[in-house]
């Protein structure tokens, strides 16, 4: 799933408004060092969903038969593919 630029600098904005409402976190750095750090996570995570549905859909269309995307043999091949490379991740 691509998501802007903007969308990815506002999650990071809401994690570390959220973790800074916690009593039970304590930063040890300033807000903006967090903020950019859960952005650079977030981009990781994002850019690896995007290699793991690649994946999927690169096995669908290896098929001997044509599937037609978003038909139900496709969404259930999509899930079952997309699973197995999360597996594979160990996670």
């Amino acid at each position: 799933m691509r998501i802007s630029q903007d969308k990815l600098n506002k999650l990071a904005h809401v994690v570390a408004d959220t973790l800074a409402d916690m009593d039970e976190v304590e930063f040890m750095e300033d807000r903006n060092t967090i903020r950019q750090e859960a952005r650079r996570i977030l981009g990781h995570l994002l850019a690896e969903e995007m290699k793991i549905d690649q994946a999927a859909r690169q096995k669908i269309e290896s098929q001997r038969k044509i599937i037609l995307e978003g038909s139900q043999e496709w969404e259930i091949l999509y899930r079952k593919y997309y699973n197995d490379e999360v597996k594979k991740l160990g996670i």
